[in-house]
């Protein structure tokens, strides 16, 4: 009996996505010149223009009742279809499976049900975006590849970045922290971040060829050069790719050995995470992988230098044209590793005294997100963990459902409001949207009544948003 009423469950899956540009086939018989790139390549020849064409009809009739906002998304009851246009005529299309129970019929059979309402297009459609803004931080727009080599260079570029990046992308991790796309910022005190300040002009000045500069530690954001959406896709691929790649190696074996440079000055944990991983090593090579800033305007290709010590890390970009050399390698090591080294100790030092000032920390009894639309700023204590393949949260899965239909509520009005949801499992969820700002807080607290959750809400704004006006 117990046989005959197991249930299989299966997560969203990405079942196609491509991108076309309709004006590069108008003509009958020339419709396969459309597709840019088409993922899965196995499929065949005509299914492929058959669903490049039904997607361009959906965005062509969508445009007859809103000309300035055609289709983002189309459901049917196994699938559901995202659709973003990142440039003009460029059209990028991903096709999901909706997450499905399979059960047992009385006769034996298997029996799919499909849970339509459990994607939310918020959340999907942000993800669409990332692939796009992921893709033209390392290739640059569609339209340059196109002015420099033609269509060709195009398709060869979309197949090389795609063909790798959709393999990470797992779908059933994704949540409302990939709408907001968010940077978590280290907080610092003020003796300590002009250090870092001091650091970073003194670099620049030393290293002559440094356009912009980003420093992290833990993961978190302290000071970025760049402009706030080019620094947010940065973020995402530093927090997301390069710094969980390089942690898992050393994982394998221990801590990296204390550097003694060449040159017999201070010893250091600097190395570098892109480029050679000893630059005074005779057969090392100095590529660094290159990315497109202020791609709306200036169209700047920059060099990518990424520069740990410790859980310090210090991005340098300079320009592409000039070439890096090894000598140029060898002194941004003598320069930066010992610095780097004592400024990452400093700030563990100062981190450790501020914690223990404020004291152990108690579980409370609220979980929260928080989102701050002008800066970026995020903070969640609902994911302990959160990578592409992995989200480690607290919380229940029906819960942070929940938060994104309030956060798309919210996106549909641009005044401030608050929601209020008593969720099926007894748990109070807030929403409060005002100035720019998000917050969205969980309540463990099954007896208490509306104004006893207004109240918990105040007090969590009183003490971890105190220099945070939130509107009553």
């Amino acid at each position: 009996m117990a046989a005959g009423t197991q249930c299989k469950q299966y997560p969203p899956t990405l079942l196609s996505f491509f991108i076309y540009n309709p004006k590069f086939g108008p003509k009958e018989g020339e419709e396969e010149k459309k597709i840019l790139f088409y993922y899965p390549n196995e499929q065949e020849k005509n299914e492929k223009i058959r669903n490049v064409g039904l997607c361009e009809a959906i965005v062509q009739f969508t445009r007859t009742f809103c000309p300035t906002k055609p289709a983002k998304s189309l459901h049917t009851q196994k699938n559901r279809q995202f659709f973003h246009e990142p440039e003009e005529n460029f059209w990028m299309v991903m096709v999901v499976r909706n997450p499905m129970i399979e059960k047992q019929s009385k006769d034996g059979k298997p029996v799919a049900e499909y849970q339509e309402d459990e994607i939310l297009d918020t959340v999907y459609n942000a993800v669409l975006q990332q692939c796009y803004s992921m893709y033209k931080l390392f290739n640059g727009t569609f339209l340059k590849a196109i002015e420099m080599g033609g269509v060709e260079i195009l398709k060869q570029r979309l197949e090389k970045f795609f063909f790798r990046y959709l393999q990470t992308l797992h779908l059933q991790h994704c949540d409302l922290l990939d709408v907001f796309g968010g940077i978590s910022f280290f907080p610092l005190d003020k003796m300590t971040y002009l250090k870092i300040q001091s650091f970073i002009n003194q670099m620049e000045e030393s290293l002559g060829l440094v356009k912009y500069t980003a420093f992290l530690y833990n993961d978190q954001l302290i000071w970025s050069g760049l402009e706030q959406e080019d620094m947010r896709t940065l973020y995402k691929y530093l927090t997301t790719s390069l710094f969980p790649r390089h942690s898992e190696s050393e994982l394998s074996g221990r801590d990296p050995p204390v550097r003694m440079p060449i040159s017999g000055s201070l010893q250091h944990y600097g190395r570098f995470l892109t480029g050679p991983l000893n630059p005074h090593d005779p057969e090392a090579k100095c590529r660094f992988p290159k990315i497109f800033v202020n791609t709306n305007d200036a169209y700047e290709e920059l060099h990518l230098i990424v520069y740990k010590a410790m859980t310090a890390v210090v991005c340098f970009m300079t320009d592409a044209s000039i070439e890096l050399t090894k000598e140029f390698c060898c002194e941004l090591d003598r320069l930066v590793g010992p610095q780097l080294t004592m400024l990452a100790s400093d700030i563990c030092e100062q981190y450790n005294i501020s914690r223990r000032i404020a004291g152990p920390e108690k579980e409370p009894q609220f979980k929260f997100i928080y989102f701050n639309h002008m800066n970026l700023a995020e903070k969640s204590t609902i994911h302990m963990r959160k990578t592409p393949s992995l989200s480690l949260t607290s919380i229940a899965p029906d819960l942070l459902k929940i938060l994104g239909d309030i956060n798309s509520d919210f996106a549909r009005v641009d005044d401030d409001e608050e929601i209020i949801v008593k969720a099926m499992s007894d748990f109070w969820v807030v929403g409060k949207k005002s100035d720019q700002r998000e917050l969205y807080v969980i309540l463990n607290q099954k007896n208490a009544n509306l104004i006893e959750v207004n109240d918990e809400v105040k007090k969590l704004c009183a003490t971890q948003f105190s220099n945070i006006f939130f509107l009553d």
